[in-house]
């Protein structure tokens, strides 16, 4: 049996009672956690685009909630604009080994889809479990710095395999159904790094679509639509296609005796993955240290070679951001407001620090470094160096092995719940945002998600 059927057997055959505490466990946490970044990231301007764009067609009120709005959409349209705004302000999670985003995809697609059907929290688990594991485990396949290479972000490619696998689980396709939605999934992997040229909005984009196309193949596969079986390991099929150096063999490899969610990150800071080691490295000689950033002479962070074109390169245009997009990939002004303000979260990538002729001024004291050393346990592992210079001489160094977030350095149940009210706040009340953790908390309870789902939509009294 090949790869892609192998793929859909597993997971036509695995069940909600398979499943271990601690992956139930994470599968509401980081539920909670979208619900959080996609509340936040509705007010981005690239959200409202979306959003005006679907209200224009005019489909009614009826369909899926807008989470953080007070909208409907049909409901693979509610799930492209969920993705989108989840992704926007580059605070949702990540896993590392494979490089990419999997709740933007993954829950958007899950959530429209258990609306549709009505459908129970066990069964929206599963759904979500098996997104993972096939979006993450196809990202690890290919290979994150050949993806790159090749030009695609693999999010967006990756993404559309496991939101359809997400939607058929909950729409019941059996293995041949699987197979079918796997194999139209393949058709529309999408998503090109070429956002990184003007810091446009295509990168959001890639999450929202990823979802939608993932629940259109799952539909088109349940009506009977036929896909190629051999989409992932065929000779002109995904692997090939997107990658100059997969490795097949990762796909299938250990499938089963683990489950991929467990090894994914949650964000602290809104900025791209890559960067967030460094601040943490620079923040922890801040902090530790008391260091005046009027007193800065240096700042050297050491980087990993895989997300250099992504933060570092080209660098006179990383040392120049000119939209948040171009902030959140750059190196230097996350470094910059990471010494100057201590934090580097939604306030401080912002168009008014963008502006800022001190950040401009401590970018210019910054300088990137490729780390080879630091290479050696990636993707697994993503350490990075901060080194700072003071101009009385003194040096800091540290090493960051593990940043907060991922899952050797997490962040606590608690620090989750801080992360989302912080988030949600102006969008929602405190008993409402209190009744939407407690029932994320009781996911596996919940009867019917479509009842539930109302929750997300904006308080009245908030909307402006």
């Amino acid at each position: 049996m090949k790869i892609t059927q192998e793929l859909a057997k597993y997971c036509s055959e695995l069940k909600f009672n398979q499943l271990p505490e601690e992956v139930i466990d994470r599968v509401k946490y980081f539920f909670l956690d979208f619900i959080g970044v996609a509340c936040r990231g509705s007010k981005a301007e690239s959200s409202k685009s979306v959003y005006q764009f679907i209200r224009e067609m005019d489909c009614g009120k009826r369909g899926g909630v807008i989470i953080g709005t007070g909208e409907r959409a049909p409901f693979n349209y509610s799930a492209l604009a969920n993705g989108v705004s989840s992704h926007a302000i580059e605070m949702d999670d990540v896993n590392n080994e494979s490089s990419l985003h999997p709740g933007v995809v993954i829950f958007p697609a899950a959530l429209a889809t258990g609306e549709m059907i009505g459908a129970t929290g066990k069964k929206f688990i599963e759904a979500v479990v098996l997104g993972y594991e096939v979006m993450i485990r196809l990202g690890k396949a290919l290979g994150a710095e050949n993806s790159y290479k090749r030009g695609f972000h693999p999010t967006g490619t990756c993404g559309s395999f496991g939101s359809s696998v997400a939607a058929s689980k909950l729409l019941r396709l059996g293995e041949k159904g699987l197979v079918n939605a796997l194999g139209i999934a393949g058709s529309q992997a999408a998503g090109s790094m070429e956002y990184l040229a003007q810091g446009a909005w295509t990168k959001r984009f890639h999450a929202g679509w990823a979802a939608h196309s993932g629940m259109i193949a799952a539909q088109l596969a349940k009506k009977g639509f036929k896909g190629p079986s051999s989409i992932i390991e065929g000779r002109d099929g995904f692997l090939h296609a997107y990658s100059n150096g997969p490795d097949p063999g990762k796909v299938l490899e250990g499938i089963g005796s683990g489950f991929e969610i467990l090894r994914t990150s949650v964000k602290p800071h809104g900025c791209c993955r890559y960067i967030q080691p460094p601040i943490d490295a620079i923040l922890k000689i801040v902090k530790e240290n008391d260091l005046l950033p009027e007193k800065v002479e240096k700042i050297r962070v050491g980087i990993l070679r895989a997300g250099a074109h992504l933060i570092a390169e080209p660098l006179e245009e990383k040392y120049r951001p000119q939209s948040i997009v171009d902030a959140q990939f750059s190196m230097p002004f996350g470094a910059a407001v990471a010494v100057l303000y201590r934090k580097a979260g939604l306030e401080e990538f912002h168009l008014s620090k963008i502006r800022s002729e001190e950040v401009k001024g401590m970018m210019r004291r910054v300088e990137c470094v490729v780390e080879p050393d630091l290479d050696k346990t990636f993707p697994k592992q993503w350490p990075a160096t901060a080194e700072i210079l003071m101009k009385d001489g003194k040096n800091y160094f540290t090493r960051v092995e593990y940043c907060k977030g991922d899952p050797e350095n997490p962040l606590s149940w608690e620090e989750l719940i801080e992360k989302f009210n912080d988030l949600t706040h102006p969008f929602w009340t405190r008993d409402q945002r209190s009744k939407i953790i407690e029932t994320v908390e009781r996911l596996n309870r919940m009867q019917d998600l479509n009842k539930w789902s109302p929750i997300l939509l904006r308080s009245r009294s908030l909307r402006k």
